[in-house]
């Protein structure tokens, strides 16, 4: 049986905190540890971010001709918009209140993934994304290594819209430890024909279940645990989800 088991009694996460013993503290507490075969530990973007000193004070960010030119288009704060456009690799949409772009890691996302909520502490201040998120996640995993004989696989997650659909859900934008992106093509399926185009993007599914838990607003829930998984074999990370910029058709 899958069980996912939020993460609780975490205290706020500042800059150089290591996550590693903050989240096994938790796990202790919760009857979680050791770790078993098959789990994967789901961490949220924010804390990674906060522990890797991602945090900007807004007072510092000064906007240039390009960021005031799109926070009339957008009306977003022109500081915003100068470190979304620092974050991006190009602009895909501007719109009223909307600004989407590819990240520097090629995620399409609002705003490249710059946060203001959930920040703690005083004055406005910005969170940007870990530099490299399937990095991030390799270190944690190798850092969780020595509480457990069995290393968890570990996601990354964030919370993305949808092109066509309404509301935002989990995504993996980092990964370590599991296949991120599962290539079923070639497989036959009940009634013996071949599967041509079937990828499973599993780490988005594990990050849309760990939100459950960990949920999306005040809950102060910054990782969930998810047991009972039969993990397929190999590993690939978050970026392997990333559709090539040739095979985007709707731009």
């Amino acid at each position: 049986m899958i069980a996912i088991h939020p993460l609780t009694g975490i205290a706020e996460v500042r800059t150089g905190d290591r996550l590693a013993p903050l989240l096994c503290n938790s796990l202790q507490a919760l009857g979680l540890l050791p770790f078993v075969a098959g789990d994967v530990l789901v961490v949220t973007q924010k804390i990674v971010s906060k522990s890797e000193g991602r945090l900007v004070d807004m007072a510092e960010v000064i906007p240039g001709a390009e960021a005031l030119r799109i926070a009339a288009i957008t009306g977003k704060d022109p500081r915003l918009v100068e470190l979304v456009l620092a974050e991006a690799s190009g602009v895909v949409r501007a719109a009223p209140n909307v600004l989407i772009t590819r990240h520097r890691s090629g995620h399409i996302m609002a705003n490249s993934g710059v946060d203001r909520s959930n920040l703690g502490g005083d004055g406005e201040h910005a969170l940007l994304l870990p530099a490299d998120p399937d990095a991030s996640a390799a270190r944690l995993r190798a850092d969780l290594a020595s509480y457990s004989s069995v290393a968890p696989a570990v996601l990354i997650s964030d919370s993305f819209g949808r092109p066509w659909r309404l509301g935002v859900t989990g995504a993996a934008i980092g990964a370590d430890g599991l296949p991120a992106l599962v290539d079923r093509r070639g497989e036959k399926d009940r009634d013996g024909r071949i599967l041509e185009v079937t990828q499973i993007a599993l780490g988005d599914l594990l990050a849309s279940a760990a939100a459950l838990a960990t949920g999306e607003g005040a809950e102060g829930i910054p990782a969930a645990l998810i047991r009972g998984l039969a993990l397929p074999k190999g590993s690939s990370p978050a970026s392997a989800l990333l559709r090539p910029e040739r095979e985007d058709l709707f731009r």
